[in-house]
């Protein structure tokens, strides 16, 4: 049975309504469990599941299928993040002096390997919002590096209590953002230039999930 029959029996028994509702369901879980001591230790061990159900939740219904080089991008993507993270923690030169912690699960080279993860979801989910809207080139590769920008503002501030990663000085240097922004900017632009097209009915749903995830943490845990 090919992967694509076998997505589309997924979305004929899991319609597009029920998934949207579990997704929300799911973060709104996360919140409680990460609110409450007795809890929290337990769904901080549970982010790198939560990243992963998250990307393999979207396959389905992805409305063009993944051709070999949207799935050669977004490996190139997975790789070359983990990279500039593993260079950044190892030496404090790119984005600042901070720490992984065990939030993220496995680590190699003092990075969680999911982190490759974190940047294609992110690409993935704000390039295909921002393709939804009839814009020219340019806003399609400013609209959603901004976007990025925006939920790794919020995502520092919950991150050191989540045990994900945490700054030497405490603060996070603004270098940071700049380099967060130019990453995301540069994986659009080539994605832009490469005419990948990503149309799906859930990014908007798994996004906004997200965001409003980590920005009801950010007010609640301490």
């Amino acid at each position: 049975m090919s992967i694509t029959l076998l997505f589309e029996k997924f979305k004929l028994k899991y319609p597009e309504k029920k998934v949207r509702q579990f997704i929300f369901t799911f973060y709104v879980v996360g919140i409680v469990g990460l609110s409450f001591p007795v809890t929290h230790i337990i769904f901080v061990h549970l982010i790198p599941f939560a990243l992963l159900l998250s990307a393999f939740i979207l396959l389905p219904y992805q409305e063009d299928d993944f051709r070999r080089k949207t799935v050669v991008f977004f490996a190139a993507i997975f790789v070359v993040s983990f990279a500039v993270e593993a260079i950044g923690v190892n030496t404090g030169k790119i984005f600042g002096q901070y720490i992984y912690d065990n939030g993220l699960g496995v680590k190699c080279f003092g990075t969680p390997l999911i982190i490759g993860l974190n940047w294609a979801l992110l690409v993935y989910l704000s390039a295909s919002i921002f393709q939804s809207f009839h814009i020219n080139k340019f806003f399609l590769v400013l609209f959603p590096s901004l976007l990025m920008l925006l939920y790794d503002v919020i995502l520092e501030q919950v991150a050191p209590k989540m045990q994900m990663w945490y700054w030497v000085t405490g603060n996070v240097p603004f270098q940071n953002y700049l380099i967060w922004f130019l990453l995301a900017f540069i994986f659009h632009s080539f994605l832009v230039l490469l005419g990948i097209k990503l149309k799906n009915p859930l990014s908007k749903t798994v996004f906004c999930a997200q965001f409003l995830f980590f920005l009801v943490l950010m007010f609640i845990l301490k």
